[in-house]
């Protein structure tokens, strides 16, 4: 009888466990448009907050005026980086008419060696590149039309996370007394630890990220700089920024890196140069770059993060990938000083974690906003 009791109280356990993943999945997709930008807020203040703090301390200046002044100079370093690289692909743009040429002359080589190998009629190709560019430049209204619709959102999304971020500085105290108000008053010190080891880990996790992005586009520029590679600014950046998203986002570095390469030298000994570079840059950043830089600082399991990189890009899409680390380091922190979540710490963590990882000493109840 007692197992039969604890039978079915398992399934209801696991049942309400499932209705309640459900329907968090549900809203956090239905509402990605308030959710998405909130989080890349959180981590924006997160990152933010040791020099609003120092602005407030060593300018004597009030909360509101320290956070305005932050949030400013981070959309300023924002700017520079997207000048910086607006002004390179501005320049690649004066090679077009060479991409074109190129384009062309590798499109009739292809279909010659088509026609050669495989005896399809190279009339009959003609024919279906000529339908193929008609239903694309019948579609180009529509392409133009979606583009500006995600170029305004990508705009519309990027004001709403400076003034969460802005709001959240602001406000810091409040979202803390929030938090500690929705549990008893003798947790208030876990409360307490758990923010100020988020804090620590997120910013420890972020600034890890923008070295490591330093290091892959020097080791990037200087190798690309001693090939001879045309735009090996523009190569050296787009490599570093798209090396953000694990594990997905080097290969569409390679993509662009060996399409730009291609376009604009036509060399096929410089194109496979670039490729094997960028792979030899990734290898040393995934083996020795990211475990000592970015994995000291989050100990989540390689196959934890690919299941979440995953399963981010089927909730949010792109942002989702990004944010997909820093949420389940959240929820390993928060797992970590829960007693009855303690199993989904374990299965979030490394085996050895505690050997290899330098543990984040508690707050010890002081208040670090």
């Amino acid at each position: 009888m007692q197992e039969n009791n604890n039978t079915k109280s398992f399934a209801v356990q696991l049942a309400a466990i499932l209705i309640c993943a459900i329907a968090i999945v549900y809203i956090i997709i239905k509402a990605e448009e308030i959710f998405i930008p909130l989080m890349f807020a959180l981590l924006f203040a997160i990152l933010l907050l040791p020099f609003c703090r120092w602005i407030e301390k060593r300018l004597k200046l009030g909360r509101g005026a320290a956070a305005g002044i932050a949030v400013i100079l981070f959309v300023t370093c924002i700017v520079l980086l997207f000048y910086i690289v607006g002004s390179q692909i501005s320049n690649l743009s004066q090679d077009w008419p060479q991409f074109q040429t190129q384009l062309q002359t590798s499109l009739t080589s292809l279909q010659h060696w088509i026609s050669d190998k495989f005896h399809y009629n190279l009339e009959k190709q003609n024919i279906y590149i000529n339908n193929a560019t008609s239903k694309v430049l019948s579609s180009g209204g529509s392409v133009i039309s979606t583009t500006l619709l995600s170029v305004s959102s990508i705009l519309l999304f990027t004001v709403l996370a400076l003034i969460y971020t802005f709001f959240m500085l602001l406000y810091r105290k409040a979202l803390l007394k929030f938090l500690i108000a929705l549990v008893n008053e003798k947790n208030s010190l876990v409360v307490k630890d758990v923010v100020s080891s988020i804090q620590v880990v997120i910013r420890k996790y972020i600034l890890g990220l923008l070295l490591e992005m330093l290091i892959v586009a020097a080791l990037c520029w200087i190798s690309f700089g001693i090939l001879g590679i045309k735009y090996f600014l523009l190569l050296g950046l787009i490599t570093a920024l798209f090396n953000i998203v694990p594990y997905v986002g080097i290969f569409t570095a390679l993509l662009l890196s060996a399409l730009i390469t291609f376009a604009t030298t036509g060399v096929s000994t410089h194109l496979l140069l670039v490729v094997i570079t960028i792979v030899l840059i990734h290898l040393i950043d995934s083996n020795i770059l990211l475990p000592f830089i970015v994995g000291s600082r989050v100990s989540i399991n390689a196959l934890i993060t690919v299941i979440g990189v995953i399963a981010g890009e089927m909730i949010w899409g792109l942002p989702g990938m990004f944010l997909s680390v820093p949420v389940i380091a959240m929820l390993k922190i928060i797992c970590d000083r829960v007693d009855t979540l303690k199993p989904w710490a374990i299965l979030l963590g490394h085996e050895k974690e505690e050997k290899n990882i330098k543990k984040i000493p508690p707050a010890k109840g002081k208040n670090k906003l």
